[in-house]
């Protein structure tokens, strides 16, 4: 029994290369999600393309990945990730 293959829920955080702004989305099928932001397949995000993925954190529990990223979406969950992401901040300039 291989313990990662219970890690599947995760909260992601995108990058716009076109405006810089961040998207903080979760998914249960982070491969299958990403494709459709990066083919356009996402409604707020195919007019904001391309995008890189620049954070991603996984969980056990759906509800804790939720909460992760309904905290990441607040003016102090995107402050802390703007410090977490100094490198890739400054990569976007």
């Amino acid at each position: 029994m291989n313990p990662l293959m219970d890690i599947v829920y995760c909260v992601y955080v995108l990058r716009s290369l076109t405006d810089g702004k961040m998207y903080i989305g979760y998914s249960a099928n982070l491969e299958q999600r990403l494709s459709d932001h990066f083919n356009g397949k996402v409604q707020s995000t195919a007019p904001r393309r391309p995008l890189k993925l620049i954070h991603a954190e996984y969980f056990l529990s759906e509800d804790d990945a939720r909460r992760r990223e309904g905290y990441l979406k607040t003016t102090r969950g995107k402050r802390a990730l703007k410090l977490m992401m100094r490198v890739s901040e400054s990569d976007n300039e």
